[in-house]
């Protein structure tokens, strides 16, 4: 193992996140050679002979037909690298951001977020570092398909789904159930996704009491517990009754056996899909700022040992349209546009009697809405549908997702009664 690694480890051995690093994670470093060498040149150095890239007059060599197309973008901007952890200002801008929109976070209470090529990457790094092969990671089920792939096909470890409803809202009993059969083995590794896909559901207060409440209690007992926060859907809550603020605003700071990894971006929250930025932010429970330091280096060393940094100019343009005055318009419009779908949604179940078959799954945020296909013809339903041009997801035998934000709210009415009427054909 590396000298750095070991250096890391140390650092981490007595912190919330020490005991739970996987092996991988234990030998990942960031290492002391081109990038840190480079960012060390670029503060003294008159001529600057470290990174590869090609300059000319002090400027990157930039092609014509790129300046055309990024005209708002300097040279900087569009074609130099990012540093390892993200351009700065839009690290810091982003942090920013989460203290407006989360009240009670407050600046110590996590790290300066980590920029990462998106939130499935994210996901990916966080799972390097945390997770070793035949280790369970707990999720809400149905779950997003990419967990698996993420996390029991890349890592090896095992995926344990937890009944995520009972009635109209959490199976706060199978949560645990499972937490506390884990809390067994001395660690605990959970991934909450809300607002949830695939189902569209965000929790009320009284449920993310509960579980709050249920995570500390395991770790006054003795274990260590790794909360994930995927918050990819943040922002779109069509209720006034459930919870506007991340999880991660409670869970971090909760307890010094609790590490909270928050996994966020403007992908969904700002429209800008392809962009692929996402952000990686830890809470400081049990975490000192040498095991900050720390953690983030181990992070660094992740992103260096596969993507490098993340794009630079995605990361700019997303900075620009933040200091844009049109974007908060424009959101206000777009937010009007799904949630006016989601209503029309709402409105159709509520009016419209299902088939014995299909059973919709609570719903109140984000993107989707699910059905609980309860033949286990999932898949025969969603290739059905496609016969008469409606495309959806299966996933498994179980479960039919539809993606409400995509279609217009006047075809609302006649997708969902297709679905209900080919649910009844089959059966």
């Amino acid at each position: 193992m590396d000298q750095l690694a070991k250096e890391l480890n140390s650092a981490l051995e007595n912190s919330s996140a020490g005991p739970l690093l996987s092996a991988l994670g234990r030998r990942l470093f960031f290492p002391r050679g081109i990038i840190a060498q480079s960012t060390e040149a670029k503060k003294t150095a008159k001529i600057n002979a470290t990174l590869g890239m090609a300059f000319h007059g002090g400027k990157p060599l930039y092609l014509s037909a790129l300046k055309g197309q990024f005209p708002g973008l300097a040279p900087e901007e569009a074609v130099v690298y990012a540093p390892t952890a993200g351009v700065e200002i839009f690290r810091k801008a982003w942090k920013e951001g989460l203290l407006r929109k989360n009240p009670s976070l407050k600046e110590d209470d996590f790290t300066l977020p980590v920029v990462v090529p998106g939130i499935t990457a994210g996901l990916s790094f966080i799972a390097d570092l945390f997770l070793d092969e035949g280790q369970v990671m707990l999720a809400g089920e149905p779950s997003w398909d990419n967990y698996s792939l993420i996390f029991a096909e890349r890592r090896g470890a095992a995926l344990r789904g937890i009944p995520l409803f009972k009635g109209k809202g959490l199976d706060l009993a199978a949560f645990e159930k499972a937490l506390k059969e884990e809390a067994a083995s001395g660690a605990v590794r959970i991934i909450l996704n809300f607002p949830h896909n695939p189902s569209g559901y965000t929790p009320v207060v009284s449920e993310i009491d509960a579980l709050i409440a249920l995570i500390k209690e395991i770790a006054v007992s003795g274990a260590y517990v790794l909360v994930i926060c995927d918050d990819a859907y943040f922002g779109l809550f069509y209720e006034d009754y459930i919870a506007k603020e991340t999880l991660f605003s409670r869970f971090a700071k909760l307890h010094d056996r609790v590490l909270a990894v928050k996994i966020d971006g403007p992908t969904k929250e700002d429209y800008v899909w392809g962009l692929r930025t996402a952000f990686i932010s830890f809470g400081t429970g049990g975490l000192s700022l040498q095991a900050r330091e720390a953690l983030e280096k181990k992070l660094m060393g992740a992103i260096r040992s596969s993507v490098s940094c993340a794009n630079t100019p995605a990361q700019y343009l997303t900075l620009k349209t933040w200091d844009d005055p049109s974007t908060a318009a424009d959101k206000e419009v777009f937010f009007t546009l799904l949630l006016r779908r989601y209503q029309a949604v709402k409105r159709f179940i509520e009016e419209n009697q299902p088939p014995a078959t299909l059973e919709a799954l609570p719903f109140n945020s984000g993107y989707f809405m699910s059905f609980r296909c309860k033949s286990g013809n999932g898949e025969a339903l969603r290739q059905a549908l496609l016969k008469k041009g409606i495309g959806t997801i299966a996933l498994g035998s179980e479960y039919l997702r539809v993606t409400f934000a995509a279609v217009e709210e006047e075809d609302i009415p006649g997708v969902y009664r297709t679905i209900y009427e080919t649910a009844g054909e089959l059966g």
